[in-house]
């Protein structure tokens, strides 16, 4: 499944605009190391575990793009679709997400375009995460570019959550039977508990170290 394209010339646009959202997606993953560079030299702790970048598909994008009754074409997927370049911030603990949050809102070149914050609101399905919708000037030879990147944070345990959520959803194309939707529920009630208990931990640890146990 492609994306049509209306006349030649758009051959050429449609390898730009991957170009441009993969340019987007180096920019932030950059901004997000040196600020983990950062938070280690002055705090000797480093919020990210890791990040992971992607580029959503054509299949992905025309399938999304048809669920919404919009066209296949390059100005409706750089328009309408919001999610084409993604970028996943894993950290350990649940005080670390708005910590980066606030890292990536304080970039004087990235605009917020929209959060979603499934923490304070998860899915319900359990589902918890926190979604940025960021633009970021991509540099070209002859312009600028502003360009959207959607950035989830959310902490080991919720990523392992989510995860197997989006195999079975993908498996039973969203309609898995409800013993597993309620299995997948009730794990998401187990993560969550494990990140309080996870935190209380680290905090312990903290303390213990500051008092010089």
């Amino acid at each position: 499944m492609e994306l049509r394209v209306e006349r030649e010339s758009e051959v050429d646009n449609w390898q730009e605009v991957i170009l441009i959202y993969n340019a987007a997606l180096k920019q932030i993953n950059m901004k997000l190391e040196i600020l983990n560079d950062e938070f280690q030299r002055v705090h000797r702790y480093n919020p990210i575990e890791h990040i992971k970048c992607r580029l959503k598909s054509s299949e992905s994008i025309v399938k999304k793009l048809k669920k919404h009754g919009y066209e296949s074409t390059i100005a409706n997927m750089v328009n309408r679709v919001n999610d084409i370049a993604g970028i996943r911030v894993i950290c350990s603990f649940t005080s670390d997400i708005h910590r980066i949050a606030d890292m990536i809102s304080r970039q004087a070149d990235i605009r917020i375009l929209g959060v979603k914050d499934y923490l304070k609101n998860p899915k319900a399905n359990g589902y918890k995460s926190y979604h940025m919708l960021v633009s970021v000037p991509v540099y070209l030879s002859d312009r600028i570019v502003d360009t959207k990147v959607e950035i989830q944070i959310r902490t080991v345990a919720m990523d392992f959550w989510a995860s197997l959520e989006h195999k079975i959803q993908y498996k039973f194309e969203g309609n898995a039977p409800d013993s597993i939707e309620a299995e997948l529920t009730e794990c998401a009630r187990m993560v969550s508990e494990l990140d309080s208990k996870m935190l209380s931990l680290n905090n312990e640890i903290l303390a213990l170290e500051d008092g010089d146990y």
